[in-house]
């Protein structure tokens, strides 16, 4: 990932030295594990921790170079972790196991890390979401469907329906996080060939994972459901933020971005606030989304075990990872400091709309009356319509309407944003984790 979109938590989680130093700590867990059901000496398995390499910068050159030779990096691992450790015990390193055992436990050891951070990150933003949704819910704004104006909505009614989503994408990254934490030492096949299972449950246990049975590779479908849960909370954020970008646009103007006191929204053109951000979120949920399509196809391999689909992981696994963090917290941020215009959102919903917001409780009060569906819709369809035409508030349009024969009273009832919003505490009693203050 590129250092732009990389947050250094989640990045150094994936560098040569992190990974290395974890692929080394299951080196040493599985060799106390065999001195614990005494394949080795009690002693030997001392030592090694004892005499455990520093993993630092020197060490990953270290084993480029000798992959140069080996052209296997887990074998130049493995080459540089005994030569350093020293003969006799450092031949116990990597006994009974085969280099899946060792890449795959500790990659889903660091996978596991990285999804306990995107799930905390995910949760600040259906918190941020049901802030704004219970500060905002007795706010009108025009609701719009086909991009065309609707019926009467409110913001928190936006931002609770946004909430509950982010809720499931928390729901989906907990349950990921849980497929992933696994880790299988069974050797070339899965099979327990040269190693006992003891040793599996040993590793496993002091690493925080559930122990899997497995082919010489932990299933794929568990690292591409972790994808898929990166994918869906991106798309999350995009929904969001192509929201935003719509009630920010010049002719709607009823939310922006926060635009900080040095920044420019342009550089030729000095009013313009652009929703950069915004327009971010949405383009990075297109990669996330991508990074699925590669996981999905690694799940497919050949027999017992092939390496395709080891070149794809060391690039969308940790990509995929530090973009999701990434992008919550940028869409976090952004939630926490959106502008909001009631005012124009109520001008819109009021003037600019001509009121024809309202023309579905025109046309049921036309039904009570006694009108058949059929003719109370042709009647307010025509009155609409001549009020579109002429730019004509849609309720004088209707008062002058002979066939309409409702009171003012009637239409009063008809025409009230607050009836139409009455129910609208609905959407907050739904954010179940919320506590009101």
């Amino acid at each position: 990932m590129i250092s732009r979109y990389a947050p250094k938590d989640v990045a150094a989680l994936f560098s040569d030295v992190a990974r290395f130093d974890t692929m080394l700590e299951v080196e040493l867990l599985a060799a106390e594990g065999l001195a614990h059901i005494g394949v080795i000496p009690s002693d030997d398995a001392r030592i090694l921790r004892a005499r455990r390499p520093i993993i630092d910068e020197e060490f990953v050159a270290a084993v480029d170079e000798r992959e140069l030779d080996t052209n296997h990096d887990t074998a130049a691992f493995v080459d540089i972790v005994q030569s350093r450790i020293g003969m006799p015990e450092g031949a116990w390193i990597h006994y009974g196991l085969t280099s899946s055992d060792v890449v795959d436990t500790a990659l889903c050891t660091t996978l596991t890390k990285a999804a306990d951070i995107a799930i905390e990150e995910v949760r600040a933003l259906r918190d941020a979401l049901t802030r704004r949704a219970a500060e905002t819910i007795d706010w009108p704004i025009t609701g719009r469907t086909h991009g065309m104006h609707a019926e009467p909505t409110t913001y928190g009614a936006k931002f609770a329906l946004f909430a509950l989503q982010a809720n499931r994408d928390l729901e989906r990254m907990t349950k990921a996080r849980a497929a992933i934490a696994v880790g299988k030492l069974s050797g070339a096949v899965g099979t327990f060939s040269n190693i006992d299972p003891a040793v599996e449950d040993y590793v496993c246990e002091h690493l925080g994972l559930t122990p899997v049975p497995a082919t010489q590779v932990i299933a794929r479908d568990r690292h591409a459901e972790l994808l898929y849960a990166c994918a869906a909370v991106g798309t999350t954020m995009e929904q969001v933020a192509l929201e935003i970008r719509h009630l920010a646009r010049t002719e709607v103007g009823e939310a922006e971005e926060p635009f900080g006191k040095g920044q420019k929204g342009s550089s030729a053109m000095p009013h313009k606030r652009n929703p950069v951000l915004s327009e971010r979120l949405c383009g990075l949920a297109r990669v996330l989304r991508g990074y699925l399509v590669a996981g999905l196809e690694d799940v497919a391999l050949w027999h017992e075990r092939d390496i395709s689909h080891s070149s794809v992981e060391r690039v969308v696994l940790p990509d995929a990872l530090q973009l999701t963090v990434y992008m919550l917290r940028k869409a976090t941020g952004l939630i926490d400091g959106l502008v909001l215009h009631p005012q124009r959102a109520l001008e819109n919903l009021e003037v600019h709309s001509l009121g024809l917001v309202y023309s579905q409780s025109v046309l049921l009060a036309l039904v009570e009356s006694g009108l058949s569906r059929d003719d109370a819709y042709r009647i307010v369809q025509a009155a609409a319509r001549r009020a579109i035409e002429t730019r004509t508030p849609f309720r004088s349009v209707i008062d002058d309407d002979e066939q309409v024969t409702l009171s003012s009273e009637q239409l009063d009832v008809a025409c009230d944003v607050h009836r139409m919003l009455v129910h609208r505490a609905r959407f907050l009693e739904a954010l179940t984790w919320w506590q009101p203050a």
